[in-house]
């Protein structure tokens, strides 16, 4: 995992918080769904936390994301997300709290050239 500028430059930009999270080695990885050069979701474990993300190519699209991958424990998905004007501002994000449990289906937008990060962990 890696930055693509300056670490310094993302200080105090709330999104920091989720890369500052991810671990560089992963105990499982799966492909949630996805079209070959159009978009993607995929989710990685590490321990008992998961890093679920999804891109996609120039079309905004809308997309569902079945947690049903999760186990029995009740989570938080910390998710980081393009805001409503991201296709005109690209640094624009959106940042939401949930519970989430292994029934739960996240409806997720993304911008044209955009994505998402998800940070889900074990209520604690």
């Amino acid at each position: 995992m890696m930055v693509s500028d300056y670490p310094e430059h993302y200080a105090g930009q709330h999104d920091f918080e989720f890369i500052k999270q991810v671990p560089t080695t992963w105990d499982e990885v799966r492909v949630l769904d996805g079209r070959p050069r159009e978009n993607i979701t995929l989710a990685r474990r590490s321990g008992r936390d998961w890093f679920v993300g999804s891109i996609t190519n120039w079309d905004a699209r809308d997309v569902k994301v079945p947690l049903s991958f999760l186990g029995d424990e009740k989570y938080v998905a910390e998710i980081y997300a393009d805001a409503p004007d991201a296709a005109t501002e690209a640094t624009q994000t959106k940042f939401v709290a949930q519970p989430v449990d292994r029934n739960t289906v996240l409806d997720v937008h993304m911008a044209s050239g955009g994505g998402n990060a998800i940070w889900i962990h074990p209520v604690r």
